[in-house]
Order: structure tokens, then sequence, then C-alpha cells
């Protein structure tokens, strides 16, 4: 027994630093792999990619916890399913009947302030569920829908009578000009010389710009953005706010 304790402790380590390598090795894997699927919200995901995230994480909790089991085994049926899902995402991007087959088709649940009970039935959502989800979009009245659609994603999307729609500028006859999105200058005292090269600025135009401003370096600047009128915005670092 005194013969086998300091092989186990020396043994101890190592093991923990094995785990630790798979784990980092399958994360870095998953993350790349999960990047090539595209962005998508939680929300947003199809039944079939919301499966294949769950397998993954399954697949991958495997060979991070039993050491004996080679890491390629976890890694190789990760990589099958990924590449199925871009495989039916292509699929379903090109044909519009593997679309509806593979994603389904959004469901008209109010049509004209009239719930179609039959699509209810269809996809076994009760009235309790249907108002549920009306009152968590601001929308107590059935009577106010003019239509509700229940998208492939599971979220319900709401369509609210003319007479009701929030109040646009064209309803008045005004039109705003227009408002492109700010381009971002400095984040962090880090300068975006990209965004620079896109606005055809340089680096000596920004400089004077927050020097007009009494700002001494970029570095001080936390962010800083122009927007479409020419309009420089910037916030200086808490750190030198008290030395400006």
């Amino acid at each position: 027994m005194k013969k086998m304790l300091p092989l186990m402790a020396k043994e101890g380590p190592s093991a923990m630093i094995l785990v630790i390598i798979r784990t980092l090795i399958l994360y870095t894997a998953i993350v790349v792999l999960l990047r090539l699927m595209g962005k998508r919200q939680v929300g947003e995901l199809q039944p079939y990619e919301l499966v294949v995230i769950i397998m993954i994480s399954e697949l991958a909790a495997i060979p991070m916890q039993n050491t004996g089991i080679p890491l390629i085994n976890g890694l190789i049926p990760i990589f099958v399913l990924v590449t199925a899902e871009i495989t039916l995402s292509y699929i379903s991007l090109k044909s519009v009947w593997a679309r509806g087959v593979i994603c389904g088709n959004p469901s008209v649940l109010i049509e004209n302030s009239r719930i179609v009970e039959s699509e209810l039935r269809r996809l076994r959502i009760n009235l309790n569920d249907l108002l549920e989800q009306l009152r968590q979009k601001g929308v107590p009245d059935v009577a106010d829908v003019e239509f509700a659609i229940l998208e492939t994603s599971g979220e319900l999307s709401l369509i609210l009578k003319s007479a009701l729609r929030p109040l646009q500028p064209q309803d008045m006859g005004i039109w705003p000009a227009y408002e492109g999105l700010p381009v971002t200058l400095i984040m962090d005292g880090k300068v975006m010389e990209q965004n620079l090269t896109k606005i055809n600025r340089d680096l000596a135009w920004l400089k004077q710009e927050l020097a007009t401003s009494g700002v001494k370096s970029h570095q001080d600047i936390f962010f800083a953005t122009l927007d479409s009128k020419g309009q420089l915005y910037y916030q200086v670092k808490e750190v030198q706010l008290g030395k400006l």
C-alpha cells in the first residue's frame, strides 16, 4: 500500500492535465464547427439544428470525462453531425420542397382577428398558450390582431390591424432624411483603421478631430463613432476623465 500511494499521487496530476488538454481540444473543435453552422440564437434554431446542438454536447461530454476513450472517437461523430447539418442547410437553401420537409412551413393561427381552430388542433396548441404568447407580445385582445403566424422556429409573429400599428412618419406625410449606421472608429483606445479607410479618412484626421475637442491621444478614448451626418461621438475612458 505504501508503494502504491506515491504512484497514485504521481498519476493524479498527469491525468488531470490530460483531461484539461482533451477538454480544450474538444472545446476549440466545437466552437469552430458551430461557427461553420452559422450565427443563430437558440430561439431561432430549426428543430434539426437544435437536435444537432444537443447531440454534439452529449458526444463531447463522453471523451471529456473518460480518458480511456480515444479523442478521435468523439471528434469524428461531431464532425459528421456538423457536416450533415451544413448539407441539410444547403439543400433547404436551394430547394423549396426540401425546405418545407426539413424546416416545415409557417402556420397562420389568427386570420382577420379569427382564431384558426384547425391549426391549433393540428399543432396541439391550446388557447391558453396562444393567449399567453399574445400577452407576452403586448397584445391582450385577439380582436386587435390581423394575423398571428407561428414561424418555423416556434416564434409567434403578430401583424396588428392597420389602425392599431405604431404611427410612422410616412403616415403624416413626413419623409425623414436617410440615417445610416454609425462607423466605429475607436474601441478601447484602439483605432479601427479599416473603418477609417472605408469612410475615406485617415489617422491624422482623427487625431485632429480629437485634438479640437481637447483629447490629447486616441488611447484615452473608450469608444468613438462617426455618424452619417459627419458628427463624431466619443466617450473618454473613466481613468482619463479627471485628467481632461
